[in-house]
């Protein structure tokens, strides 16, 4: 496709996660326009979700500007499979080994462009090294705690995807032995003792009963920031197990700088504080002790920013 000298090349930037699907065009710094978002939903077919997809990209194209995109990125819930441009979301069931590149190929708009697709870490991890947090760091570990867990990681000045794309992919390790399985296959993940839908299910089953209908992490972030004291709780086994899989990261690239964002970075010092404590513990050997650790400064747009500077 040939940009109209006249005309700013643009991108177009998919942001894919168990929640929500959301979509803008991105100029060359990094802002947005033509923002739109959409539930995500997760627990129907593959085509249903695809659908949705297809919904976000019929409004973006729809854009007078549409014409000075020159190509798509692609941020989605992992893992991802670079080699094959597949997905298999965890949380969203509908997609295994999922043809995502090849089906946003296909959008009649998007015919042509080149399309670049990463896990949600790394588009996280690209847009925090590019206009956020990251901005500077050799070496950096960014993190979105939300509905699940994803991680990007940023070596020798340039985030570092990996063979397959799924460098840094914290959510799934094992940080309890002896831990509840995991719908990945494995058992003792971070994803599920961090993530803000874990951290819902266990102040549930610690006895929370929440003032109204919401029962997500943010209500139990709302009672934590109160001082109750089981939301409390449900945030500080959250924090430690963050702190432990941050930490085994740091040791084994040698990183110095974390960023934490997503959903539940929004509950403030009841989720960081509990983390600095723990880190104290977990963050023992001299070259990882005191890492620099800082909220993400990009907000739900992160992924976004990241899905676009994937293509710069």
């Amino acid at each position: 496709m040939t940009v109209p000298p006249s005309a700013a090349p643009l991108f177009a930037a998919l942001d894919i996660g168990g929640t929500k699907i959301a979509g803008a065009l991105v100029d060359p710094a990094g802002a947005l326009t033509h923002r739109i978002q959409l539930p995500t939903p997760a627990q129907e077919s593959g085509a249903a979700v695809l659908a949705v997809v297809h919904r976000v990209l019929d409004h973006l194209a729809a854009a007078p500007e549409w014409g000075a995109v020159g190509a798509v990125g692609i941020g989605s819930a992992g893992p991802v499979d670079l080699v094959h441009g597949t997905v298999s979301p965890v949380n969203i069931p509908g997609w295994r080994a999922f043809p995502l590149t090849a089906e946003v190929s296909a959008h009649r708009a998007v015919d042509g462009l080149r399309v670049a697709l990463a896990g949600d870490g790394v588009a996280m991890a690209a847009a925090e090294h590019w206009r956020g947090a990251a901005r500077g760091a050799d070496n950096a570990l960014c993190l979105v705690v939300s509905t699940g867990v994803g991680a990007g990681l940023v070596l020798d000045g340039a985030v570092r995807p990996g063979p397959s794309g799924n460098a840094g992919h914290l959510g799934h390790i094992t940080v309890d032995l002896d831990g509840a399985p995991c719908p990945c296959g494995s058992r003792g993940c971070l994803e599920g003792i961090a993530s803000g839908t874990a951290i819902a299910r266990h102040a549930l089953d610690l006895g929370w009963l929440p003032t109204g209908e919401d029962r997500s992490a943010r209500a139990v972030a709302a009672d934590a920031q109160a001082g109750h004291p089981v939301a409390l709780a449900a945030f500080d086994r959250a924090a430690r197990a963050l702190a432990a899989g941050i930490a085994a990261t740091a040791a084994l690239a040698d990183l110095r700088r974390v960023v934490i964002g997503g959903g539940v970075a929004a509950a403030g010092a009841v989720l960081f504080d509990p983390l600095a404590r723990h880190l104290d513990q977990y963050a023992a050997l001299p070259y990882i002790r005191g890492l620099d650790v800082r909220r993400a400064e990009l907000g739900t747009d992160a992924g976004l920013i990241g899905a676009a500077a994937l293509c710069r």
